[in-house]
């Protein structure tokens, strides 16, 4: 908590934010959590934050399947082992493309795979910035809002079983890889 209030937690969450959006492993979920605890009047700051720069981090993985998908994506998408699951978020874009991107965008599925799948299917840009606003803002603001309004109880949980709820994360990130992998 002393770290979610120190004064450049906020930049290093946008970053953290990008790069999860196109390249990076970890949402930035860990970080946005327990700001809002930390400082529940920057809630919706610090949401508008996560979710502007994960839209911008989408624009980059968006770009990396668009014009770098042999090379630079395909590298992403290897080092995840999500190439059974992009085959078919690829397949699916033909029919399902909004839905895709607004549905995926809230669960605990890789963002990456969503933005460098639009991107390698060239799926129209106008309509993939405006679902990824909703689809990032709703999941960022109704997190902010969520511990904004019962933050207080949420933090004395997380404090007192801090071992209990960090593996339950590690446990629904791997899991998000492991549907995308074997299930999708």
């Amino acid at each position: 908590m002393r770290l979610a209030q120190h004064r450049f937690a906020i930049p290093f969450m946008g970053v953290v934010s990008f790069a999860e959006s196109s390249f990076f492993p970890i949402p930035p979920d860990v970080m946005l959590i327990p700001m809002v605890l930390a400082n529940r009047k920057k809630a919706f700051t610090i949401a508008a934050v996560c979710t502007v720069t994960s839209v911008l981090g989408g624009l980059l993985g968006y770009a990396i399947g668009f014009y770098f998908f042999e090379t630079i994506g395909a590298w992403v998408v290897k080092t995840y082992g999500l190439q059974a699951g992009l085959e078919k978020f690829r397949e699916g874009f033909a029919e399902w493309g909004i839905w895709i991107i607004l549905i995926k965008g809230l669960t605990p599925i890789p963002y990456k795979l969503v933005t460098i799948a639009s991107g390698a299917a060239h799926f129209d840009l106008f309509t993939f910035v405006w679902a990824s606003i909703v689809t990032r803002g709703v999941r960022f603001f109704l997190v902010a809002a969520l511990l904004w309004k019962y933050g207080e109880p949420i933090r004395t949980f997380i404090e007192e079983r801090f071992t209990l709820v960090s593996w339950a994360f590690l446990i629904a990130l791997v899991g998000g890889f492991v549907v995308v992998r074997y299930l999708l």
